[in-house]
Order: structure tokens, then C-alpha cells, then sequence
């Protein structure tokens, strides 16, 4: 066979099981070694509870199509708690007919609230010495005599939890249920226990923490902010092979305790007295006759919704690289390497022995243990021991921004086998690949992936090690294009833009962080609620993702809206508070706020998000917005051109990022944009050739700088050494991407206490430049998910070689250059059922053959090709491809 089906998922998902998606897209890679590979038709066969589809559900026929991914499913609605089985076969373009695919399933959820038939239990009594901020453990016994067919628990907490089920713990995902919109969005998640359940005696138990549901969060040292009460919901259903189930709940009849975890925090750390540690309080056979009784509490399960995005889980284990002995005579474990996660530690000692463990980024100048940056957040593990032999340890409630740990009244000698760092993140799978032959360049992408790692653990944090950890919507919709390359980010962000929805304001406004957790106030700064518009676009175009805009589309409709009610001018935004161009270098003194005004940066992400808004109302089909939302970005373009260029079509503020906006937005009248391009990279140069911009310009200049053939002198700022660039921060040691361009000044100084964060992806947005630009991997517009990719590298004196690859929905891309003694490679992959453009700047076709000598026009895969002005235009199919020019 020519082609072969593989790699089905559902919903982006391998065989998920908990789905509460009632009509479920399908999705498929085509393998094969031909080229010009195009499917022309599909089927899709569904069976239930049936593994070898002997009896089909749904048969979708032969639909011809060339759509292999988000194809939807339609056949008689889906039924509760029930698997499906599902497999594809295509057509081609040889009219061959593949084999069937391996089967794969998916497995439904809950699809009625009313189907929740467990209570919310807390605890009820507890001795007045009890620590009020201990962890609680509940548990409950259960019997049957039958065989079991399926075991399935259903689960959620108002706080974070781990379940156990007769000694074992469920599954490897961490901080369940995930961080959410509470009170509006509450997920839950679905296990497959049926090979731990005993033909007798069982036992079920659950440990909560505080986490983000009721812990210290945000600056204010706020707590409780979602609710006053820890609780646990879970519903275990056991179908037995008689067809017979019994369904285990959470009712009055369970019993709760407290133990070693005496304090958990996601930003202070954790408490754990291994003293106190209930041996064997997951098994059956545990004597809880001291336990109490719980508490029934009320609490909607309307607000449940089954998990959205992929767990979060230890993803990879890191040895310390030494152990240090700092000047002040600190003992400190340094990792190598600036991570999120814990450590797991080993230890031998005398019983109440406590061992103190802090988490720090960095040293200061003098390579002392640093804390300072961390502002309220400790940061800190007291553990005392039990005694008696070895005994080993992990947090169960808290994570760590750190690269450097300190150890105080740790019992004896150190030994580094004793230790391992455990980074964890969302198990998003790593789609993207980037190295050159430059070594700094390539540690600047390890450390943009390094901060994605760190900060992408269930919502798109900004920072992972002070008091804060809030997702912020200007740093996550600047960093969604990188962040999309580096990982699958479908699900991620979907979830995370569904709580942004979910928090927006009945006017449209949209808080700075979501989940909004900072006083009623704060919301609605341009550029920031901007994510509203431009994140779910971002995902359409990079997963040619339909069903995200529509899901969004009236938050979008409602963040224009909200603008245009702004101040007495609806074409101008020029009223409210806005953050500007944050940490922009070009600020005044003991400012974090750019020089470029904030209403020019207010008006230009407006007319940016209105354009976008028009594009999707018409690929919606709603042509009554479309119409009027190309109206308001038309108006919006007039004003700002009036208010903010002079009679000549130059700008009124001299900033780097008031010309890059007014570029990158297509704001300007195309006559004019040459000479602003100009004059931005007159800014640059006049500026020793570095960068002025924070937040807002910084994600957009290397793109700017390309696009009006400035590729120069973009090369020429990403490969600045010297502050402020980004490989000043890997002189100066750098593992993470940092919030400031000088973190750590020339002197060994800190820019500052309070906001200096060494893990921090807002300027990682680079990337994305790195991708498009100088391996030229990119999408169009008009067939977005890279279903027609364009490929346009740019081959600049700095780099003799690169090679990068993302794998779409489609298959693998590759993008590959190599300068050769006489001339360049170039070798190129297009996955099937994609056709590519390939746009070779300075390059006549009379100077390309293939690597086999033939001659290019007369290759296999070529559709089509043009040369005008030095440039050659390649229109390729599927397949591999390898140049020698």
C-alpha cells in the first residue's frame, strides 16, 4: 500500500476516556513515502463498546474530502459513560483505497449534572489542637463478590486532591482538579480503576489540599477566594460481568482525618511531619476508629465539567549537578538548570530531626543563596522525620520555581544520589525543533522552552517562584505563536480562554489575569485584554481550529464592544487605564511604562483585534458583523492615522514600538509604510543597534524588521551580547527567559526586588521569529493549520546551518539550510495531504537541482514554479525534497 492511516485522535487526544463533547472531532496523519500524497476521500466507522466493529454505530460512508483533521462526528447522539470504538480508511489521489487504520476509542463522561449522584463531604470534627491548615484524608470501605467487567471513578474537589484506591495511588496527574473559574467552571476527571479493585474488601481514599481553590493567592495575601471549605466528590461506578454495577459515593457515610501534611501552599511551600504519617490509610484493612465523621456540604455540581486540557504531571527527572558551600557557609544543591517542580530527597536520621529545604532562581554577586525576588512567596519544606531507617519524600500540594535549593539540619553527609529534581509541567506533547550553528542561539530556544515548561503548568502562568503565578493575558496571547511551535497547545489554551469567557464582565471587559483572582478593577487594559480576540485566532490559525471561534466569538464581539463604549470617541481608545508598553526601556525613571502612549497602543490593538474580528465573522458567516466590524477597523484606521501621523505619514512618537504596532497592524497607508520601516530601523541603529521595547513591541520587531526587508538587522539585534539583548542574559548564565533585559546587571547587581522574575516567556516570543523567519516554517491564512504551508527562510551571514521541524496535525514539516563551500542545501518535508509554497530569496532556478542531479522544473512533486526578481517560487506536494543550489 501506498499510504497508511495513522495517528487518530479525538478532540486532539490518543484514546480519551471522560469526554463531555457530544459531537467529537475525528482527526489523522497520512504516512507515505510518495510525494504528491492528497486525499480525496474519508470514512469513518464508530462502534459501541465493540472492539472489532463487528456491528457498526455510525458509518460516515465515503465522503469526499480532503479534511483529515477536526472532522465531526454525526452519527445518533452519544450516550453517558460509554466507549467507543472508531477507524479510518481514505482515498487518494491514485484512487487507491488505504487500509483501515488501527482502531482507537474514545469514552464518554457525564453528559447530565443530573447523572452526579455523590455529595460534597468535608470534614466535620476535628480536636481544637488540630492545625487548621493541615491537608485532609478521607476515606471509605466497600465490599462485592462478583467478577468486574469496568471500574471507572469520577472525580473533583474544591481544593486539590490525590485519590488512592486499596493502597494505590490513581493515576500520575497532578494538582486535580486544575486550576479553573470555580464558581463558574469546576472540572472533573475520569480514571479507569478496573485492575485495582478487590473480589472482597475495598478501600478509597482522597487527600486535599488548600491549592489555588482556597489558599494564599495573588499580592494581598488573599485566601478563601473561592470558598471557605476543602471537599471531595467522587463517584465510583463498578459494572460487574452480569451486566449488574454498583456505584461507590461520596455520602455522610465516609470518615476524615488530618496527618503529616500539617501545611500546603502553593506559594509558601509545605509542611510535613512524617511523625504523624497513617500507615497503610489506603487499604481495607487501615483501623479508623479514631477518624470522625464528615460533613455534607452544599455546593452546585452544575458548574462540573469533564477535563479539557492534557494533565499536568512529572514530565522528566533532573540530578543536581553539585552541592555548594556558599560564602555566608550555606549549604546549597544546584540543579544546572531553572525549573518548576519539587525535589524528592531520600534520608536517614533520628527521629524529629526537622529538615528545612528553600527554593531560590539565582545567587547574587557574592553567590550566596538569593530570596529576595521572591517577595512574600517561602518558597520552603520543613520536614521532620520519623525515624527508624530511610525514609523519602515529596510535596504533595505546592510547587517550585528554582535552580538552587538550600538545605538546613539535613543529618549527616551529602550525597547527591540522595536527590532529584522532578520538573513538572502540562504534558503538552513537543511539536517543535530548533538548532543552528550558533550555540547561543540554541540555548536561547532551550531557555524560551525552559520558561514554557515552567510556566505552562494548567494555565499560562507568568511567573512560577513569587507571590503571583497568575495568568496574565498580555504574556499569554503575545506567547501563544512560540508557545503553539514548541508544544501542542490546542487544549491548553482552549481551556484557558473557556475561563476567560467564563470571567469576562457582563460589559465585555477582560481581567488582566485569568482566572481573575485581583480586585474588581483590574481588567481591561489594551494589549492585555486583547487575548479575548487575538488568542483564539491565534489557535484557529495554528490548528485550523473552527470550533474555537465559534465557541469564543461572542467574548470577542463583547471585548470590541466594550472598546468602542470607551470614552466620546468610539474610533479611538483613549480613556482607562492601560499597562503601555511594560518595561519598555524607553520609560522614565522608577517607571515600568514605556514611553509610547498609551492611547496610540490602546488604538492600535483595537483597530488590530477589530480587523480580526471581521475575518472571523466572515468565516463564520455572519455577514451582517462582518460587514459592520470592517466599518469600525475602516473608522478606526482614519482616526488613528489622523491622531497619530503627521500630514507626511510619519509617526508623532519617536519609539521603536509605536512604529513597530503601527506596522505589524497594517495601520498605516501602504505608501507610507516603507518610510516608517525606515525610520524604525534608523531607531535601531541610532540606538547602537538594540531594542527599546517591552512588552508589547518586543514580541513583533524581528517580524516588522523582515517583513520590509530590514532581515538584516533583525539577525542583528537577536545576535546582540550586550545589554539589552536576549543573549545578555545567557552571558550572565541563563537557563529561563528573564522578565528584565537586565535581571542581573553588568555589575552582578539585581534590577530590583519586588518584580524580577528569572523565569518569564513574555520576550521568548522570539521565537516564533526564529520559526517563521529564519527556518521560514509558517502557515497561510486562507488553508490555516498548515494545511497549505509556506516555507521562506532567510539565509543571513550570522548562521551557516539550520535545522528545524514542527509536527502539525498533518505530519512533520522540516525546514532544513546549509551553506556550502560553493552554494546551499537545502532539504525540505511536506506532509501528506498538505501542499507547500516555497519562496528561495536571491536564488535563480537555472542555479537549483535536486540532490539526485535532476533538473528542478522536471522533479516529482512539483506543481508549479515562478522566478521574478531573484526570487524563485516553488509550489511542491507532499514528500521530501532535497536542493542543492
Amino acid at each position: 500500500m501506498d499510504y497508511k492511516v495513522e495517528s487518530l485522535r479525538c478532540e486532539y487526544r490518543k484514546n480519551p476516556i471522560g469526554l463531555d463533547v457530544k459531537r467529537p472531532r475525528i482527526s489523522w496523519k497520512i504516512s507515505s513515502n510518495y510525494r504528491g500524497v492528497v486525499q480525496v476521500a474519508y470514512q469513518i466507522q464508530v462502534a459501541v463498546n465493540d472492539r472489532n466493529l463487528s456491528s457498526v454505530f455510525w458509518d460516515s460512508g465515503k465522503v469526499e474530502s480532503d479534511q483529515s483533521v477536526h472532522i465531526l462526528y454525526k452519527g445518533p447522539d452519544l450516550s453517558s459513560r460509554t466507549r467507543y470504538y472508531y477507524r479510518v480508511r481514505v482515498w487518494c489521489n491514485d484512487s487507491k483505497v488505504s487500509e483501515w487504520s488501527d482502531v482507537n476509542f474514545w469514552e464518554m463522561g457525564f453528559l447530565d449534572k443530573s447523572e452526579w449522584l455523590g455529595s460534597w463531604i468535608t470534614g466535620e470534627f476535628f480536636p481544637k489542637s488540630t492545625n487548621i491548615d493541615s491537608c485532609l484524608m478521607l476515606r471509605k470501605t466497600f465490599t462485592f463478590n462478583k467478577k468486574v467487567r469496568k471500574a471507572r471513578l469520577y472525580a473533583s474537589a474544591l481544593g486539590l486532591y490525590e485519590i488512592h484506591l486499596n493502597g494505590q495511588r490513581i493515576g500520575d496527574w497532578l494538582f486535580t482538579p486544575g486550576w479553573t473559574s470555580y464558581n463558574k467552571r469546576l472540572q472533573y476527571q475520569t480514571y479507569d480503576v478496573t485492575e485495582l479493585l478487590n473480589n472482597e474488601v475495598n478501600a478509597i481514599g482522597a487527600h486535599i489540599g488548600n491549592g489555588w481553590y482556597k489558599g494564599n493567592l495573588a499580592f494581598q495575601d488573599q485566601r478563601n477566594i473561592y470558598g471557605q471549605e476543602l471537599a471531595l466528590l467522587c463517584q465510583l461506578h463498578i459494572i460487574f460481568e452480569d451486566g449488574t454495577e454498583d456505584i461507590v459515593v461520596t455520602d455522610e457515610h465516609w470518615k476524615v482525618a488530618t496527618g503529616p501534611v500539617l501545611m500546603s501552599e502553593i506559594y509558601h511551600g509545605e509542611t510535613y511531619d512524617a511523625r504523624l504519617e497513617r500507615e497503610g490509610w489506603t487499604q481495607s484493612d487501615y483501623l479508623d476508629t479514631d477518624w470522625a465523621g464528615v460533613k455534607v456540604i452544599d455546593h452546585s455540581k452544575d458548574v462540573l465539567i469533564a477535563q479539557e486540557n492534557m494533565p499536568t504531571r512529572v514530565i522528566e527527572e533532573l540530578k543536581p549537578a553539585s552541592i555548594i558551600r556558599t560564602p555566608s557557609g550555606e549549604t546549597v544543591l544546584d540543579i544546572g538548570q531553572n525549573m518548576v517542580g519539587w525535589i524528592h530527597f531520600k534520608v536517614n536520621g533520628v527521629r524529629g530531626k526537622k529538615i528545612t529545604l528553600q527554593h531560590a532562581e539565582v545567587l547574587d554577586k557574592e553567590g550566596n543563596f538569593y530570596v529576595g525576588n521572591l517577595r512574600a512567596a517561602k518558597q520552603t519544606i520543613n520536614y521532620v522525620l520519623k525515624g527508624g531507617g530511610e525514609e523519602e519524600y515529596e510535596p504533595y500540594f505546592s510547587f517550585y520555581g528554582f535552580r538552587y535549593v538550600k538545605i538546613e539540619g539535613w543529618p549527616g553527609e551529602f550525597d547527591l544520589n540522595d536527590f532529584t529534581a522532578k520538573v513538572i509541567h502540562s504534558d503538552n506533547q513537543i511539536t517543535g525543533t530548533f538548532v543552528c550553528s550558533d550555540h547561543m542561539i540554541n540555548q536561547l530556544q532551550q531557555n524560551i522552552v525552559w520558561s514554557q515548561k515552567g510556566n505552562f503548568l494548567d494555565v499560562p502562568t507568568d511567573c512560577p517562584q513569587r507571590d503571583e503565578r497568575l495568568g496574565w493575558t498580555g504574556d499569554a496571547h503575545v506567547f501563544m505563536r512560540t508557545a503553539s511551535f514548541n508544544m501542542n497547545t490546542a487544549l491548553f489554551f482552549t481551556k484557558w480562554l473557556r475561563d476567560l469567557k467564563a470571567d469576562q464582565l457582563p460589559n465585555g471587559g477582560v481581567p488582566h489575569v485569568i482566572p481573575h483572582v485581583l480586585r474588581d478593577e483590574d481588567h481591561s487594559s489594551s494589549a492585555w485584554g486583547d487575548a479575548a480576540v487575538i488568542g483564539p485566532w491565534t489557535l484557529y490559525v495554528c490548528y485550523g481550529d473552527k470550533r474555537i471561534l465559534e465557541e469564543q466569538y461572542e467574548s470577542m464581539k463583547d471585548w470590541i464592544e466594550y472598546i468602542r463604549n470607551q470614552g466620546e470617541n468610539e474610533y479611538l481608545w483613549n480613556t482607562g487605564f492601560h499597562f503601555g508598553d511594560w518595561l519598555g526601556l524607553d520609560a522614565k525613571e522608577d517607571s515600568y511604562e514605556g514611553a509610547t502612549p498609551k492611547d496610540l497602543i490602546a488604538t492600535a490593538f483595537y483597530a488590530y483585534s477589530t480587523h480580526l474580528l471581521g475575518e472571523v465573522a466572515r468565516l463564520l458567516n455572519y455577514n451582517g458583523d462582518a460587514e459592520k466590524y470592517v466599518l469600525l477597523h475602516h473608522n478606526i484606521l482614519d482616526h488613528f492615522r489622523n491622531e497619530f501621523t503627521t500630514s507626511n505619514g510619519s509617526l508623532i512618537a519617536n519609539t521603536q514600538t509605536a512604529h513597530v504596532l503601527a506596522l505589524m497592524f497594517d495601520l498605516l497607508q501602504i505608501e507610507d509604510r516603507p518610510k516608517v520601516a525606515d525610520a524604525l530601523a534608523n531607531l535601531i541603529i541610532e540606538n547602537n543597534i538594540h531594542l527599546t521595547t517591552g512588552f508589547v513591541g518586543t514580541p513583533y520587531i524581528c517580524h516588522v524588521l523582515s517583513r520590509f526587508g530590514y532581515s538584516d538587522l533583525a539577525y542583528k539585534l537577536v545576535f546582540q551580547k550586550d545589554y539589552p539583548s536576549w543573549l545578555y542574559s545567557i552571558n550572565k548564565g541563563a537557563t529561563t527567559i528573564w522578565e528584565h533585559w537586565d535581571g542581573i546587571k553588568e555589575d552582578g547587581s539585581f534590577w530590583s526586588d519586588d518584580m524580577n522574575s528569572f523565569n518569564h516567556y513574555a520576550y521568548g516570543a522570539v521565537g516564533d521569529w526564529l520559526y517563521r523567519s529564519v527556518a521560514g516554517i509558517d502557515t497561510t491564512i486562507s488553508q490555516p493549520g498548515y494545511k497549505h504551508i509556506n516555507i521562506s527562510p532567510s539565509f543571513e551571514k550570522e548562521l551557516s546551518w539550520v535545522k528545524a521541524s514542527y509536527e502539525s496535525m498533518y505530519g512533520t514539516i522540516r525546514s532544513e539550510w546549509k551553506k556550502l563551500s560553493k552554494g546551499m542545501e537545502i532539504s525540505l518535508a511536506i506532509p501528506p495531504n498538505t501542499k507547500a509554497t516555497v519562496i528561495l530569496k536571491g536564488i535563480s532556478n537555472r542555479e537549483i537541482i535536486e540532490r539526485d542531479d535532476s533538473v528542478i522544473i522536471d522533479m516529482e512533486g512539483l506543481l508549479d514554479w515562478n522566478f521574478d526578481e531573484g526570487n524563485i517560487t516553488l509550489q511542491l506536494g507532499s514528500g521530501e525534497y532535497n536542493f542543492i543550489i
